[in-house]
């Protein structure tokens, strides 16, 4: 692990260490850790996700901030009838090499010991299919994820490869409150339409950056890539309870198959 991990800049196993960030995430709902990754590692990062793009599955979802189908029932001007675009290409946990330090990282007790304290998680699981828990994702220039609410409590990233322009994580906090199914609709509208009164927050992230993001409740976006460097995020998605597998409709939007 300490091969691929700064442990010295970034003292996972300290518990004063684990506090600070955990009060860090609680606050600002984001926590970057910078140079996380080391510098060389990351360089063999980049070029195993070049060798892996060819299987890439590429994805053009258009879908609501909910992460739904729009309702064309509702009156235009609900976030819920309102369409955004997201584009992508993934590949999955299978196509990942065993020996990469993807897996080093994902697979490390001390890793998990430390997201489960900061993220106040009694536990952490890998999804039991086999394409969800390590994927690799490339934007290409003009690919963006639009607007939207995530559905998991937390994400957890490593960005590999950052875009020469373009490709920022934009968000507005406390947007919604899923756990008490309460929504600021006014907000997400003023949002989609450009015209909200605050600007958006910024998740500053940098190649070798660990990042977790509470994207729940949060409003957020990837804007478009401009440049001809791709945008390369490797994304680590555990679950709380063992033997959860993403739902099919999830894989074959974003993967094109089941397994």
């Amino acid at each position: 692990m300490d091969e691929v991990v700064d442990l010295e800049a970034h003292p996972i196993r300290n518990d004063d260490f684990r506090d600070e960030c955990r009060a860090s995430l609680d606050q600002d709902g984001a926590l970057v850790l910078e140079g996380f990754i080391r510098p060389e590692v990351v360089e063999h990062l980049v070029a195993e996700a070049e060798s892996l793009q060819h299987l890439a599955f590429h994805s053009v979802q258009a879908h609501t901030v909910y992460l739904e189908p729009a309702d064309a029932s509702l009156p235009a001007a609900d976030a819920r009838s309102r369409e955004v675009v997201s584009t992508k290409g993934a590949v999955t946990t299978d196509q990942v090499p065993d020996d990469s330090p993807l897996r080093t990282v994902y697979d490390s007790p001390l890793f998990r010991s430390f997201l489960c304290d900061v993220l106040g998680e009694a536990e952490l699981h890998e999804y039991a299919d086999p394409l969800s828990s390590i994927n690799v994702n490339y934007f290409l220039e003009g690919q963006e994820l639009g607007w939207h609410f995530d559905n998991s409590s937390f994400a957890v990233t490593l960005l590999v490869q950052e875009s020469e322009a373009g490709g920022r994580l934009e968000y507005h906090d406390a947007m919604r409150c899923a756990a008490l199914d309460r929504h600021n609709e006014q907000g997400v509208a003023a949002v989609l339409d450009g015209r909200h009164g605050s600007p958006s927050e910024v998740l500053a992230q940098r190649a070798g950056d660990l990042a977790l993001f509470r994207g729940r409740d949060a409003l957020h976006r990837v804007t478009p890539v401009q440049g001809d460097r791709q945008r390369i995020l490797v994304v680590l998605a555990y679950n709380a309870d063992p033997g959860r597998s993403l739902s099919e409709h999830a894989r074959l939007t974003f993967f094109g198959r089941l397994g």
